[in-house]
């Protein structure tokens, strides 16, 4: 029997008005998408015509670069991805307007408590019928903490320890209820199955939380969680938590070699390797060929100033004013983070390998905020993804287009079909839930005695 090749999976990463910092700018852009919920509504609607597994919402709980703007940076201006919809809000009303795409929205574990968080995406999943995803994450902008009476960011291993203990008080929560604890007898009048709720009553080093939850048990057993760590620490976070990685290499050794490493820690949290979806970001810029594809690239990278390219690294550069340096010469040595720490390895690696300028290296991380561009046909596009999922470099991919809905639209258009044509993606929604279109089994509850 031949046996039938390994099944891409497929995110909208909807990182609006668009992942490039100029890409706003296109003449063809809808810069307004960022607060438009018809836009997301068609974006949405497009990814569920193409089988997308799921649409994902990133979030920041602060404008961007407001530590800055509050010294007088005036020209910060120029930024987008300045203002966001609340994306739990966002995806609940996406959810009436859908019908079988996964719906996924960040909610940061450093600046909200586990009993709301486990709260809010149960009864989404409900809503949806079974398609929500939580995003597990860190804050990393360090212009959250003055929202929340913090004068500095909470520090890297501390956000990491309580996001470790943030997610077992949700899990526990999400399995205060059996499956069928409600028996809803009126002759009875007996509503629910006593023996079949469960206290909580988590007593940890952070966390002080009794439960139960009073929302019953979800559509998929619980939401399918995401997370997007790259750090030693965050690998081990993703191995112990994730259903999905999201994660940014641009190399097929270096991705191969985080696939491996993630999936070969999860046998120590009695998880199977299969138990974890690994999905690298792309940003797609297609053409009819390769040379209009690269002149599309190109056009975009023309409306970015080298002066704003630098704002891309602001956030990696551990502090360090890169303004100070010549943008010709080498990338500095930057001093340690308190963001995104596998995020800033990741860029400082490619500009050492690639002997790039910090004129060079800024432009590149404002192309696409660190993850891989691809600039080509749609026939390219696929032959590249197709060959990290058969060398084991990812399992699929988040789409992040540099601006929108063009962009998008494109790639479901052409890219998606050749993908289908080859046999490694779906024509059709293979059930009704995310972890039906992930593949991922339905958690069983830790009270189950069957």
């Amino acid at each position: 029997m031949i046996k039938a090749p390994r099944q891409l999976k497929l995110g909208g990463f909807f990182s609006t008005p668009g992942n490039h910092l100029a890409g706003w700018r296109h003449p063809d852009a809808v810069p307004e998408v960022d607060m438009d919920f018809r836009e997301y509504v068609n974006l949405a609607q497009i990814a569920e015509r193409a089988c997308f597994d799921m649409v994902f919402f990133q979030d920041t709980v602060a404008v961007s670069g407001s530590r800055a703007m509050a010294r007088g940076r005036r020209d910060l201006a120029r930024l987008n991805r300045i203002v966001k919809l609340e994306p739990t809000a966002l995806i609940s009303a996406l959810s009436a307007v859908t019908t079988h795409i996964g719906l996924v929205a960040t909610a940061t574990a450093t600046f909200n408590e586990p009993y709301n968080i486990a709260r809010r995406f149960a009864t989404m999943d409900h809503i949806s019928g079974g398609r929500i995803g939580w995003n597990l994450v860190t804050s990393q902008i360090e212009d959250e903490g003055g929202n929340f009476g913090f004068d500095d960011h909470v520090d890297h291993a501390l956000r990491y320890e309580r996001a470790v203990e943030f997610y077992e008080v949700v899990a526990g929560l999400w399995d205060s209820w059996e499956e069928d604890a409600f028996r809803y007898d009126k002759a009875a009048g007996i509503y629910y199955d006593v023996d079949k709720l469960h206290f909580l009553r988590h007593k940890g080093k952070l966390f002080d939380v009794r439960g139960p939850l009073n929302v019953s048990r979800t559509p998929q057993g619980r939401p399918v969680v995401a997370q997007a760590g790259s750090s030693e620490t965050g690998r081990e976070l993703a191995a112990r938590t994730a259903d999905v990685v999201f994660t940014a290499q641009t190399e097929l050794a270096d991705a191969r070699d985080f696939y491996a490493d993630v999936k070969g820690r999860t046998a120590r949290y009695g998880r199977s390797p299969d138990d974890v979806k690994i999905m690298p970001g792309i940003t797609p810029v297609i053409g009819r060929t390769q040379a209009e594809a690269r002149e599309k690239y190109d056009f975009l990278q023309s409306m970015l100033p080298d002066d704003l390219a630098l704002e891309a690294l602001a956030r990696l550069s551990g502090g360090l004013d890169l303004r100070q340096f010549p943008l010709d010469g080498p990338l500095p040595d930057l001093p340690p983070t308190n963001s995104a720490k596998a995020r800033q390895q990741l860029l400082v690696d490619l500009a050492r390998r690639e002997n790039m300028t910090l004129r060079q290296i800024a432009r590149h991380a404002s192309a696409a905020n660190g993850h891989r561009v691809l600039v080509g046909t749609p026939e390219w596009i696929a032959d590249e993804m197709q060959e990290w999922l058969v060398k084991d470099a990812a399992d699929g991919f988040n789409v992040i287009c540099n601006y929108y809905p063009g962009p998008f639209d494109d790639f479901a258009r052409l890219v998606v079909p050749e993908l289908q044509r080859r046999g490694i993606f779906r024509t059709q929604y293979e059930g009704t839930t995310l972890r039906d279109s992930l593949g991922l089994k339905v958690p069983r509850n830790r009270y189950d005695r069957r």
